[in-house]
């Protein structure tokens, strides 16, 4: 319930969202929670946190690299849901969940999705779980009030969008552009006319990621979208200031904040 009211306080006023990505664990544990809590304090409105896998087929490199550091450093399953837990302790913030079908397979489905829930996350995004192969997961999520989030392309055909539509929670996540995530210089030309062919069919928010770095290309994305999410900027600007961690909560928060503003005009 935390992201269907978090996108209806928002639309109530005038607001679009800001979803921020990070990877669990990189640098460390313990600032993974800072920057959770610096992001919400300064406009994050629903946070993405990376369950990290060694084949991330989705992602590009900023964020294939966050990946294996984190991975190197220890994270696994149980440790995320931990860091889950905790946060829950701190914040209402909605917490989703983004990582790859293997992990969960590996956790169990029904216990990956009951300690999910129960250590507070609110959605799950898993890009390489295809919707024909998502109907157990799908069920154990809706029994334990956790949105299975679906991911939709400019390459999608009307008939697969009606049929994710019908399935999705939360929101939909509108890849802006056929590729993997990272930064890019332009917003997609593309992204606009899919977020309206997916209109058509949902009043679930619709969400646009991939490629999304800048306020000013936030702004671009909030003029026909719900919510914009930013994930491969931060990561970088996450390992850019590792060798500063005095400043890398503070530096994130500054560009999460401008972020906030580009949603806002």
């Amino acid at each position: 319930m935390r992201l269907k009211d978090t996108f209806e306080q928002l639309k109530s006023g005038g607001e679009k969202a800001l979803i921020t990505f990070i990877t669990a664990g990189d640098p460390d544990i313990e600032t993974t929670e800072k920057l959770v809590l610096e992001m919400e304090k300064r406009g994050a409105d629903i946070i993405e946190l990376g369950l990290p896998f060694s084949d991330p087929l989705a992602d590009g490199p900023v964020i294939q690299q966050s990946s294996q550091r984190s991975l190197e450093r220890g994270m696994n399953t149980s440790l995320f849901l931990e860091i889950v837990s905790r946060l829950r302790q701190k914040t209402k913030i909605p917490l989703v969940v983004l990582t790859y079908y293997n992990p969960v397979l590996s956790f169990g489905e029904e216990k990956f999705v009951k300690e999910a829930a129960r250590a507070g996350l609110d959605g799950m995004i898993i890009p390489d779980l295809p919707l024909e192969e998502s109907r157990s997961l799908h069920q154990l999520a809706q029994t334990q009030g956790v949105d299975l989030i679906y991911l939709l392309t400019p390459t999608s055909p009307e008939e697969r969008i009606i049929l994710t539509v019908e399935r999705a929670g939360g929101f939909i996540y509108c890849v802006a552009l056929t590729g993997v995530t990272g930064v890019r210089e332009n917003l997609s030309k593309k992204a606009e006319d899919m977020v309206s062919r997916i209109r058509k069919f949902t009043s679930l928010p619709l969400a646009l990621g991939f490629g999304i770095s800048t306020p000013e290309q936030a702004e671009q994305a909030a003029a026909f979208c719900d919510g914009v999410i930013v994930g491969s900027g931060i990561v970088k600007m996450v390992e850019q200031m590792e060798k500063y961690p005095e400043d890398l909560v503070k530096e994130v928060g500054d560009f999460v904040s401008s972020l906030k503003e580009g949603t806002r005009r």
